[in-house]
Order: C-alpha cells, then sequence, then structure tokens
C-alpha cells in the first residue's frame, strides 16, 4: 500500500478526529468557562520550566486559588509570545500535587522579597 493510499482511507477518521478536537477548543471559549492566563518570561527557553505560583507570604494564592477551569500558559522570548498551551485547571493542579508528591519538581521561594512559594514545573512533565 503506498503512504497516498492510506491517507486516503484514514481522511474520514482524521477528519472527525479533527473536528472533535475543534469543537472541543471551541467550548473552552464559549461554555462560560473561566480562563486565567500567565506569561512565562525567557528564562523558560534555558531552564525548561515553568513557574506556577502556590502561596504568597504563607497564604495560598496562584494555582491554589484560581476560580477559572483552563489556564493558558503562554511562552515568551523577549517579550514576543511565541506559544501558548491550554490546560484544564483541575488537571494541572493534580499533576503538580503528583510531581511534588513524587519529589520530581522543585518548590523554591521567589518573586518580589522571595514571598512566593513556586513550584517549578519541568515543560516535559506537564502533560505525561
Amino acid at each position: 500500500m503506498r503512504d497516498s493510499d492510506w491517507s486516503k482511507e484514514k481522511f474520514d477518521i482524521d477528519l472527525e478526529f479533527g473536528k472533535d478536537g475543534e469543537s472541543k477548543f471551541k467550548k473552552i471559549f464559549s461554555d462560560g468557562n473561566k480562563i486565567e492566563v500567565k506569561t512565562e518570561r525567557d528564562i523558560w527557553a534555558k531552564t525548561k520550566n515553568i513557574v506556577i505560583e502556590v502561596e504568597y507570604r504563607g497564604n495560598p494564592s496562584g494555582i491554589s486559588t484560581t476560580e477559572a477551569d483552563y489556564w493558558v500558559h503562554q511562552l515568551s522570548i523577549k517579550g514576543e509570545v511565541i506559544g501558548s498551551f491550554i490546560i484544564p485547571v483541575d488537571f494541572l493542579k493534580d499533576r503538580i500535587m503528583n510531581l511534588i508528591g513524587k519529589n520530581e519538581v522543585r518548590v523554591v521561594m521567589g518573586g518580589d522579597g522571595k514571598q512566593s512559594k513556586l513550584v517549578l514545573l519541568p515543560l516535559d512533565k506537564i502533560f505525561v
């Protein structure tokens, strides 16, 4: 079987899968869902981590207190957003707690006056 034949046979399945994905994406923005947007500056490109705040001055904050349904994390270099990902907040919270439990992320103090507790979340561990 040639590649072009395989593509023709699978087109209807791929098309349906694509339409389903588009529908789910549209639903995120049209069903009254709340979105929280964070932008990661340049250092992520070197460290391969994003930063998620969980506390400020000893009180829950950031991901711990958001009322958003979806978390949008933008990646920027020199002030230019070069990509983003959208993740359900509940999934992200569970993922962070799981990785903390397995000691696969670093938790550090940072921000202004080092008063924020931050999770350094490796990009390659967010989804898998």
